[in-house]
Order: structure tokens, then sequence, then C-alpha cells
């Protein structure tokens, strides 16, 4: 008798796209991908430009690794992986170039060191090389989210405070606040800031869920 074909969309693989948006945050529980959280979070339009690049490479690299796993000698594995991230890392930065000019002069250091970016050797290594394609492409897709929800998140308080601005738009300058005598915080437009927002993010996410607390 034939084994029963699990469904696309079964609740295993539910699970793989919504468990990285929250109880197990690549960024904020497995406190992973900080550093491009510190440097491309000034502005909102690079964070979302650097979100849907991790998104691309992490989950690419997830199927690639998985449709060769059983091909990949352990002993080199790793070199392996490295060669599909950084072929994929090349692809997406030349597709920066060509579209988004601007923003990729501005981070073409980062998108480079998406290669070294240990969230997605970290899937590549717990995930891909033991699980099928379409379930690593989930969960490739559930962990670039998770990274890229909270990338996004600390830019818009950053901007937004910092500068008073979003996307560039004068937001707070048209709500009339300075008038009303507030002035932009430079505080936030500072790296440190980042962790800071980030670790409240940390701390609610935390008084909402206790599980997550460690013992």
């Amino acid at each position: 008798m034939s084994e029963k074909k699990e469904p696309l969309f079964s609740k295993k693989n539910r699970k793989l796209l919504k468990d990285p948006l929250n109880d197990n945050n690549p960024v904020t529980t497995q406190v992973l991908g900080i550093c491009s959280a510190l440097a491309i979070t000034v502005q909102l339009k690079p964070a979302i430009v650097m979100a849907l690049s991790v998104l691309v490479v992490l989950s690419v690299a997830n199927v690639v690794v998985s449709l060769m796993r059983n091909l990949i000698p352990s002993r080199i594995r790793i070199i392996v992986q490295l060669v599909v991230i950084a072929t994929l890392v090349i692809l997406v930065d030349q597709v920066l170039k060509a579209f988004v000019y601007d923003v990729s002069k501005e981070l073409s250091v980062f998108v480079g060191l998406i290669i070294t970016n240990c969230i997605i050797m970290g899937r590549l290594e717990a995930f891909a090389l033991g699980n099928k394609p379409w379930k690593s492409f989930l969960d490739g897709l559930g962990n670039a989210f998770g990274y890229g929800w909270i990338l996004i998140a600390v830019a818009f308080f950053r901007e937004l405070l910092g500068a008073g601005t979003l996307f560039g738009y004068p937001v707070l300058e048209k709500l009339g606040l300075y008038e009303m005598g507030y002035e932009n915080n430079g505080m936030m437009i500072l790296p440190p800031m980042a962790l800071v927002t980030v670790g409240i993010i940390i701390w609610i996410q935390r008084m909402k869920n206790r599980d997550l607390i460690e013992s």
C-alpha cells in the first residue's frame, strides 16, 4: 500500500512558515543575524531591500542544497553550501545594480556579507541537508520573513524617530509635530539604538509569551 501523500500546506508545513515569525524567530529568539540589524536599519528602504535579498538567497539556497543533499560528501558540505550562497548573493547583487543602483551602492558591503549570515548557514546545516525541497523552501521563506519583519520594524522606528521621515517623506513635519516642539532624536540614528530597539522587541515578545523566557 502506497504511503499517503502529505498536503503541500499541511499543519507541519504551515508550522515551518509561522514559527520563525514569532516563537522561533531567528533574530529575537535564536539571536542570529544581529549585525545586519545594526548596520542597515537607519532607513526603511535599504532594510526592505536587504530583507528581500535574504529572502531570495535563503529560500533558493535551501532548495538547491536540499536537492543535492544525497550527493554532497559530508567532508566538503560547508564548501558546497558557501559556493551555493555566494553564487546567489552575486546574482542578487547584480540585479540590485541593474534596477536599484543607488540602494545597491549603499548596501554593497552588506549584500556581500549575506554570504556569512549565520541564519542562512544555520538553516542549510540544520534543515536543508535533512529535508526535501518543498519543506526546505518553506523553512527558508519562514526564516527569511522572520528576519525581514524585525529589520523593517527596527528601521521604521529608527527613521521615523531619528529623521522624522519614512522612505524619505517628512511624516512628522506634515503632521505638524515640529511646530508643537518635537525634535528629531539623533540617538536613533546611531547603531546602538538598533540594538536597543531589537531588545525592546525581544522584551515585548517575551512578555506576551513567557515560554520564551530562559530559566
